[in-house]
């Protein structure tokens, strides 16, 4: 089988609108999270959410045609750019039927609908926009990035609720094993702090409603956790075979060794409280790794501050890795960017990436209080040196989407 590798990445976050600066702030354990500003939050139980900030989509496109988008696709344009920049990627024409696009999107174009809908109620259907399908679709992230780069391989958008990302990810690795593609740009992205994202998941009563201290509310694991912070953003990956980035002397950021999926076929919002479905997962991608738990030393969580699901995700590694469980090394990125559902499994491998390159843990901010049932290692509050060789990345989604992915150092 061929070997796949990272060459590439690059992101757009509530801590910054580059990835290597984020990932800087998420070190120094610095929170994205804050008042909302898109709209007046003022009937609402949750005030608060993990915003990008200062992002201008001219800077990465001519201004009309960010006009006919919305903003997960304009996040996803701006990262396909960086990344290949980043890269020193060119898509020429003879590479373009080997280059694949593979964007997760949770909801897709949430604020467009609101909008269209009052217009339509307020004037009639002949003011609904000839744009208004093609701009809120979620597959238009990759749609628009093959359109940026020229990609012309597979064009794919995996909707798997906050798997979305992952299984992008799990989708590029596979159509490289398997010679359908050399490249894969792969990832998630996400916009959705809205009128409905905010009220829907509010009347889940997954939100967590810590306003009056936004930066102490995503707080994954803790014994005082009330919710999820909704987050927004782009994550994406760029994926080689080995030969082809050896080929045009690429630098080789990680490897990827292991993909796994699973479904707990138990309920449309609420996980497995047996944790069999995240475990199986877990030890999918590890069996495709050929490695043992043991191998195992640091874990990027799904950790979303959920009452339901960290308790289930600290079951599931405690299942796969026995007392093995106690020495990872775990953290919750989300702790710092809120949830950035259908981009948070790409954002979180791309800091998973640059933890094994720079031998350090981001901590899992607001860890102050213990809780019996989620009593393992998240790194609590303090970055952490670590020389770390596997890495195992989580992304757990509602109807029981589970993915994790395996991330190596790179060995020649």
């Amino acid at each position: 089988m061929k070997r796949v590798v990272v060459t590439s990445i690059a992101g757009i976050t509530p801590l910054a609108n580059d990835i290597y600066e984020s990932f800087e702030k998420l070190i120094a354990g610095q929170s994205g999270i804050g008042k909302i500003t898109q709209f007046d939050t003022s009937e609402y139980e949750t005030k608060i959410a993990g915003e990008v900030k200062n992002f201008n989509p001219a800077d990465y496109m001519p201004e009309k045609q960010a006009r006919r988008m919305e903003k997960f696709s304009q996040f996803a344009v701006a990262s396909s750019k960086m990344l290949l920049d980043k890269a020193k990627l060119v898509i020429t024409d003879k590479l373009a039927p080997r280059t694949g696009v593979m964007i997760g999107v949770g909801l897709g174009g949430l604020e467009l609908i609101e909008k269209t809908h009052e217009k339509l109620m307020a004037k009639g259907p002949s003011k609904v926009s000839p744009f208004f399908i093609p701009t809120l679709i979620a597959n238009m992230a990759a749609g628009h990035v093959s359109i940026a780069t020229g990609a012309k391989g597979a064009n794919v958008c995996t909707t798997t609720a906050c798997a979305s990302g992952m299984h992008a990810i799990g989708a590029g690795f596979t159509d490289i094993i398997m010679d359908r593609a050399d490249v894969v740009i792969c990832g998630g992205s996400e916009s959705t702090i809205s009128h409905l994202g905010i009220s829907g998941f509010n009347a889940l009563k997954a939100l967590s409603t810590w306003n009056d201290k936004p930066e102490e509310a995503s707080r994954p694991f803790d014994g005082l956790r009330n919710g999820f912070v909704m987050g927004e953003g782009c994550g994406l990956l760029l994926l080689e075979s080995l030969e082809h980035a050896e080929a045009r002397g690429a630098e080789i950021l990680a490897e990827i060794v292991g993909f796994g999926a699973s479904g707990d076929a138990f309920h449309m919002t609420a996980p497995d409280e047996s944790g069999e479905g995240m475990a199986n997962a877990m030890r999918f991608a590890i069996r495709e790794a050929k490695i043992k738990p043991n191998d195992i030393t640091h874990i990027n969580a799904h950790g979303t501050s959920t009452k339901l699901n960290d308790y289930c995700e600290t079951k599931a590694i405690k299942l796969v890795f026995g007392e093995h469980a106690k020495n990872i090394a775990i953290t919750a990125n989300k702790s710092m960017t809120g949830h950035l559902l259908g981009a948070a499994g790409a954002v979180e491998s791309a800091f998973t990436i640059l933890s094994i390159i720079n031998g350090i843990i981001p901590p899992t901010i607001n860890h102050t209080t213990p809780d019996p049932d989620c009593d393992l290692d998240y790194c609590p509050n303090v970055a952490r040196k670590a020389t770390i060789e596997y890495a195992l990345c989580n992304s757990f989604g509602f109807a029981g989407t589970n993915a994790c992915t395996i991330y190596k150092r790179f060995v020649k």
